[in-house]
């Protein structure tokens, strides 16, 4: 088997993925598996702006781990990707050098292992799209198919998924629209398997969960009657925490109303209030669309979901928390939101007694800002909510964009339609087919004259 690995540098941790396929089949041909999947310690690589050398090894334990599963003949022939995403994309936006650092000290730490290392880089929110709608329309098989007989078929658009990647700094949804695209910017051209598709795809930079909860945080408190004091609707009754404003504003995502004193101390005050805390969310979008224009949000253009969707990452997280990923109807999904929300904090604890402190706080926000990213932002409805599969994997492989940049990279997904992996043509496989019947008929016959003869002996001796 071949080998492959990717880190997924998100802006909240980094995982190294990795991958096993057969070289014994044609390109494009064999089944790519998930070995293993390693989280690197530590915060993700765009925290290291201060201390580069710190983000190229925190990634070496993981690369010790796959140094003891891929065979050490084949370590060298492994590709070895890299990839960051909307974090890495901010710290670029802040200080170019900086995260020119971060990359150099990463490249170098990979580089001290026999691997072939083919570079990292910063994927654009339309490529992060792009490859996660890859990698679950290649897990799925409803981009080709091979039949018993070895020819491969196309599946017709209507089988194609979409898929919804909400990370911590950006919100991902990628869908074939079955109309023409009327803005270029969301358009995708790809030929895959010898068929051409044009889909929508369009990455929200700061409405990852992350940001998008500093953004909320930050609306509060600018809108808090005590500028020192900031009542929280979405955290738990009863919780109470305080915060610093050069902690709340260190971000590109938030805007400081004016210069606020760093060293400012925020008491924030959990008030456990559903409905305040959906109104307060709503207040992070701009809803309204143009005139004959249909969008997502902030003005951005969006064709009407359409077909089923996969959600994974953040999406398949925040409700798998609550037990919401059974598909079930969108009732029952607000009912029991709307029911933790207005949980205490001391209630909260004694539920989960396991979980992390920072997650159980944040667990109404994340659940509610999920719902209205959904519902308004990607205007999904009571009925085409059915249509949302949250999943963390398919066929045993983790969901995300991690698989179509490696198919993509190493061209493992032609562009032209593979041939059959069996080696007979149709008509002779035919042939075949019937020469065998008429061998087993043979025989059959063959066997009876055999026993009919034995028994006619038999009589003559009696």
């Amino acid at each position: 088997p071949q080998y492959g690995l990717v880190f997924d540098a998100g802006s909240t941790h980094t995982t190294l993925y990795i991958y096993q396929w057969s070289t014994d089949k044609e390109n494009g041909t064999g089944i790519v598996s998930q070995v293993a999947a390693c989280t690197v310690s530590g915060p993700g690589i765009s925290s290291y702006a201060d201390n580069p050398a710190g983000a190229g090894a925190s990634l070496k334990p993981c690369l010790e781990k796959a140094m003891q599963v891929v065979p050490a003949e084949q370590q060298r022939e492994t590709p070895t990707y890299l990839g960051a995403t909307a974090g890495m994309r901010l710290l670029r936006e802040q200080n170019s050098t900086k995260a020119q650092q971060v990359f150099a000290e990463v490249a170098k730490a990979i580089g001290e292992y026999p691997v072939d290392f083919r570079g990292a880089q910063i994927l654009t929110g339309n490529e992060e799209g792009s490859f996660g709608w890859i990698t679950v329309n290649y897990l799925l098989e409803t981009l080709v198919k091979r039949s018993f007989t070895g020819e491969w078929t196309h599946l017709p658009a209507e089988d194609v998924v979409g898929a919804l990647d909400l990370g911590g700094a950006s919100t991902q949804i990628t869908f074939l629209p079955g109309t023409t695209i009327d803005d270029s910017d969301t358009r995708a051209l790809l030929r895959l398997y010898g068929t051409n598709y044009s889909i929508y795809t369009h990455s929200y930079l700061c409405y990852g969960q992350k940001q998008a909860l500093k953004m909320l945080m930050a609306s509060l408190h600018q809108g808090s009657a005590t500028p020192q004091q900031i009542s929280h609707p979405c955290y738990p009754k009863g919780y109470r925490e305080n915060v610093t404003t050069a902690d709340l504003y260190d971000s590109p995502c938030v805007r400081a109303p004016s210069t606020p004193s760093p060293a400012q101390v925020l008491t924030v005050t959990g008030t456990g209030e559903p409905a305040a805390c959906s109104t307060a969310i709503q207040k992070l979008f701009n809803f309204s669309c143009g005139a004959n224009r249909t969008c997502g949000f902030n003005g951005v253009y969006q064709p009407p979901v359409r077909g089923q969707f996969f959600a994974f990452s953040g999406f398949y997280h925040n409700l798998h928390f609550l037990n919401l990923t059974g598909e079930q109807p969108l009732s029952s999904v607000n009912a029991t939101i709307k029911q933790f929300c207005g949980s205490g904090w001391e209630k909260v604890q004694k539920e989960f007694p396991t979980m992390n402190r920072t997650q159980l706080r944040d667990a109404c926000a994340a659940s509610s800002y999920t719902l209205t990213l959904l519902l308004q932002g990607y205007k999904f409805n009571h009925t085409t909510w059915l249509n949302i599969h949250f999943v963390r994997q398919v066929a045993n492989v983790d969901v995300g964009w991690t698989l179509g940049y490696m198919l993509n990279l190493t061209n493992m997904i032609p562009s032209e339609t593979p041939p059959r992996v069996i080696g007979l043509q149709r008509t002779n496989w035919i042939a075949a087919t019937v020469l065998l019947a008429i061998m087993l008929i043979l025989i059959f016959c063959l066997l009876t004259a055999t026993c009919c003869q034995k028994n006619s002996f038999g009589y003559e001796s009696l």
